[in-house]
Formats: structure tokens, C-alpha cells, sequence
């Protein structure tokens, strides 16, 4: 989760995230250098004695700055698309979850067992337990494998809602009468928190979204657990 004073993004817990945070640190290495270089020719010409009042063009100046940038933005889109094409793939998951959002609270169905869904709300400021955090825990989490391909199918019961979660790299609009669809794998145990990231009314900001990665062992005896109960 984020920490006080955090100027970038949450540390990846998913192999897609990583690969976000590669092509924000190779686009940002791109913007530095084009900053750079526009701050020298600008100090440049500022500074210069200018001896040709009557220089209209030159031939060498439009090749270069109509050539260099298709350059750069080659270099920024080949990446970029390779990171589309593998957000949009979804092979062979091993578990799929559907989750829709209500006002104000997710809900969500674990499309491959029978009679398996559940209701998730924030738990109030008044009942978190030490060590639970403010406005991100929720009554019940959802409880996935780790290190296992998942989907999830994401709707809305009424208004737009976003299904979000930043360390693993997932942000999908929750739409009434459609059905939205992305793809993560944790790649390490733990809880990610994420929070509705569409302005959907009153108390949109108190609907977030818990994600706890287990191993498969754990997952399973969570799973029998709570067929037993349903």
C-alpha cells in the first residue's frame, strides 16, 4: 500500500505492474532528455550573438527536429503497445471472480464453485482492530491464489464504479449492463488494497477493494471453509 510522503508508484506485486513501472522509468528517462536538450538550445539562443538578421530557413533544422521525434516516439510506442497487447491476455486462468459494484460496496462471485459470493464492506473507523488501516480494510477480503493466472469479470449494479488496485497494476470501469474483463497473478503473498476510482455518489470514497494472496494450500482450505458455511 502507499506510505506518507510517497512521490511514486506502490512497489509491484504482480508481473504486469513491474512491467508498467519498466516502461514509466524508460518514458521518464525519455522526457528528461528531451528537457534537457530543450533547455540548452533555449540557454543556447538566449545567449548568442546573433550576426544573420535575415536567416528565413534551413533545410539541415527541419530534417532533424521532423525526423528525430518520429525517432523518439518509435521508442516510446513499441513498448507501450507490447504492455497493451499483455494486459489484454488472458490464457488459461485458473480461477475467475466476478466482482460488481454497488452503492457503496463490492460484491463479489467466485464463478467456479456453486453458491460461492460474498458482500464487501469498509469496516468503520470506530471497529478496526490494531493494525488494520483506515478507509482500505474491508469485512471480507477477496481471497485468491498466488502465483496463479486470475480473471476478473467487473460489472455495476447501478451507477459506474472502477475496480482498482495499483500494486498489481489493475484499474477497470465497472459498468451497468456490461461486463468488463482483466487478468492478474500475484506474484508474492500478502493484502492489496485498492479503492472504487470512478466518482459514483455520496460515499464513493468509502468502497475499497481488499485483495489477499495465499498459497494455493491456504486458498483451498479457505475455499472448503466457505462452501461449508454457505
Amino acid at each position: 500500500m502507499a506510505h506518507p510522503t510517497q512521490a511514486g508508484f506502490q512497489d509491484a506485486a504482480s508481473p504486469l505492474m513491474e512491467e508498467l513501472l519498466h516502461f514509466h522509468d524508460h518514458a521518464l528517462m525519455v522526457i528528461l532528455m528531451i528537457s534537457t536538450m530543450v533547455l540548452y538550445t533555449i540557454v543556447t539562443m538566449v545567449t548568442a550573438k546573433l550576426t544573420d538578421m535575415l536567416v528565413l530557413d534551413s533545410q539541415e533544422i527541419e530534417v532533424i527536429w521532423t525526423i528525430l521525434p518520429a525517432i523518439i516516439l518509435t521508442f516510446i510506442a513499441l513498448p507501450s503497445l507490447r504492455i497493451l497487447y499483455l494486459m489484454d491476455e488472458i490464457n488459461d486462468p485458473h480461477l475467475t471472480v466476478k466482482a460488481t459494484g454497488h452503492q457503496w460496496y463490492w460484491s463479489y462471485e467466485y464463478s467456479d464453485y456453486e453458491n460461492l459470493e460474498f458482500d464487501s464492506y469498509m469496516i468503520p473507523t470506530q471497529d478496526l482492530a490494531p493494525g488494520q488501516f483506515r478507509l482500505l480494510e474491508a469485512d471480507h477480503r477477496m481471497v485468491v491464489p498466488m502465483e496463479s493466472p486470475i480473471r476478473v469479470l467487473v460489472s455495476a449494479e447501478d451507477v459506474l464504479h472502477s475496480w482498482a488496485v495499483p500494486a498489481l497494476g489493475i484499474k477497470v470501469d465497472a459498468i451497468p449492463g456490461r461486463l468488463n474483463q482483466t487478468t492478474f497473478m500475484a506474484s508474492h503473498p500478502g493484502v492489496f488494497f485498492g479503492q472504487c476510482s470512478e466518482i459514483c455518489g455520496a460515499n464513493h470514497s468509502f468502497m475499497p477493494i481488499a485483495i489477499e494472496a495465499v498459497p494455493l494450500q491456504h486458498f483451498e482450505n479457505w475455499i472448503s471453509l466457505m462452501i461449508e458455511d454457505a
